[in-house]
């Protein structure tokens, strides 16, 4: 039975329902919903689920592009007691496979995004999977060979009666959001109710969240920065504008279009933004927008600066986390409307030619949300080391792990973030680097182990390491570094003529298409390809120097050298 007095982000429902009731609520497209339409039809999605067969605990896998459908099916799957575990539509069909056999979903909801899964899966068996469902609208040709249904065919019941009386999964889970583990592959990350709407408070209390906003969906909901964005949003009843997802001259043009006043980033998005918008319309300033919530890196103080000149009403603020903590955990105000930053030492930096707010002892990323505990773990006498944190915000576990926390003792549970920094005496959090040697680029995580194994398969490549360097727009790009097996040669384009002795030849375009065809998603193949000449340096157990062959790189090679 349910417990009322228990979190749950289907408490958005009543209040949408009766104070946004005639108020736009959604904008997706042509498409426009009230807050009386947007709760009618998650109930009457949620009351076909229940016909359909669909009970507590079930797992409901979503690939779509943004839309008010999507964010209707996250409620529906909530209220009935469902966990939704949204997918990357950006991976391959391998990578959904494999999120998909760890989580055992009964159902499978995608838009045309992923049209291609859906033939793909007939040759592919997981047995759990009970039904298939089509969003949107979609191309002629989709047969239902194996019982597809479509978003209408479920909501079938206009007159909704179902009243606003929700349930709870097990464990009070809401979510399956997929990371990357440390092998790469996606990891499913339970996150529960009372995570989201801790979340929501710290986006409220940190950001300025409110019921007035009009938010742009930029950031996809399969990312944990979008999905607690949406979350928080629907709690307060604010206007969602939604676009399929985020393409710079479709986002500017809905800012300009209904008045966005809050909107997410990583550097990455901010670097087009100020680009398209100096470029094409001559710096005009965008005085609607009043929050910016960035994620995914720290941004160059020069972005930070052209931000305030075409944002100028805008408070900036940016927010390190992770999916297991779901979403952010501190947040720092890089500027607001009056002037004022909490950066320390940000008018010296503005007064030089420094392009970036890192400091010798890292960058600062700000302090902990209120409900945040974090601290952080010595390994010897340095103030340096392990980020760890413990509260109400935590994952309760990896989908097929066993909960990390026991039911004695909660509190004396922490959870190491991965990563290593430290905590000045103004309570501000630094942070140093990575202790697992992921690479954080454009918000996207890439593990240097995952694409070393695709590249080693070539029969070229007798060694290869994986690196992050600086980059301006991504905050940090993965590059290669390739030793070349024998009677191999290196060419730095394939126009270069060829030793007539040497008839096997590498270039960037023959790696890159290798992995293409080894199936890596896109955002990770690396930037650039270097040929790497000599031993690589190994610590004494035979691992990777990272730190000392990235310096090389970019000693040898030049920091921010143009793409091949």
């Amino acid at each position: 039975m349910t417990n009322y007095s228990h979190s749950h982000i289907c408490q958005c429902l009543s209040r949408i329902a009766t104070a946004h009731r005639a108020s736009s609520l959604t904008i997706a497209g042509n498409r426009r919903q009230t807050g009386e339409q947007f709760v009618n039809s998650v109930l009457a999605l949620a009351r076909g689920l229940l016909d359909l067969g669909l009970l507590p605990g079930d797992v409901v896998v979503i690939s779509a592009s943004n839309s008010d459908w999507y964010l209707e099916w996250l409620l529906a799957v909530a209220f009935v007691g469902g966990i939704a575990a949204p997918l990357n539509y950006r991976w391959s069909f391998e990578e959904a496979i494999s999120a998909m056999v760890a989580v055992q979903p009964v159902m499978l909801v995608i838009d045309e995004s992923c049209c291609q899964w859906y033939s793909k899966l007939r040759n592919t068996d997981i047995p759990s999977l009970r039904w298939q469902v089509l969003i949107g609208s979609h191309r002629p040709g989709y047969d239902k060979t194996r019982g597809a249904l479509t978003t209408e065919e479920l909501k079938k019941y206009h007159v909704v009666s179902l009243p606003l009386d929700f349930l709870h999964a097990p464990e009070d889970a809401a979510l399956i959001c997929f990371t990357s583990g440390t092998t790469g592959r996606p990891k499913g990350v339970v996150i529960t109710h009372s995570a989201l709407i801790v979340q929501t408070l710290a986006k409220v209390a940190n950001v300025g969240y409110s019921e007035d906003d009009v938010y742009l969906h930029t950031a996809p909901l399969c990312h944990i920065g979008g999905l607690s964005s949406a979350i928080a949003m629907l709690m307060l009843g604010a206007r969602h504008i939604l676009i399929p997802k985020f393409e710079v001259k479709s986002a500017v043009e809905a800012i300009d279009l209904y008045g966005v006043t809050s909107l997410i980033t990583v550097p990455a998005m901010m670097a087009d933004l100020v680009s398209l918008i100096r470029e094409r319309d001559n710096g005009k300033r965008r005085e609607s927008v009043k929050k910016i919530l960035n994620g995914g890196g720290g941004l160059p103080l020069e972005l930070i600066k052209d931000a305030m000149k075409f944002f100028p009403r805008a408070k900036l603020v940016s927010a390190y986390g992770m999916t297991e903590t779901c979403s952010s955990l501190t947040f720092l105000m890089l500027c607001d409307p009056t002037g004022e930053t909490s950066i320390p030492h940000f008018q010296s930096y503005a007064q030089s030619n420094c392009h970036s707010i890192y400091q010798p002892e890292g960058v600062c990323v700000g302090k902990p949300a209120p409900h945040v505990e974090m601290k952080i773990c010595l390994d010897d006498s340095s103030h340096v080391g392990r980020i760890l944190t413990r509260g109400p915000h935590l994952m309760l576990r990896y989908y097929d792990k066993i909960s990390p926390r026991p039911s004695n003792d909660v509190n004396e549970v922490w959870f190491d973030t991965g990563d290593i920094g430290s905590i000045d005496d103004n309570g501000n959090l630094w942070l140093v680097g990575r202790s697992n040697g992921r690479i954080k680029s454009g918000g996207e995580n890439i593990y240097p182990e995952e694409v070393e194994r695709i590249l080693l398969q070539h029969p070229g490549v007798k060694g290869c390491a994986v690196v992050a360097i600086p980059d301006s727009r991504l905050t940090e790009k993965a590059v290669a570094c390739v030793q070349l097996e024998e009677d191999w040669q290196w060419h730095e384009t394939s126009r270069e003529l060829l030793d007539g002795k040497i008839k096997q030849h590498l270039y960037t375009a023959i790696l890159r298409k290798h992995c293409n065809d080894c199936n890596l998603t896109g955002f990770k193949i690396p930037k650039e390809f270097f040929k790497w000449g000599k031993p690589f340096p190994v610590t004494t157990t035979g691992k990777l120097k990272r730190d000392a062959i990235r310096n090389e790189v970019i000693s040898q090679f030049g920091l921010l050298r143009s793409t091949l």
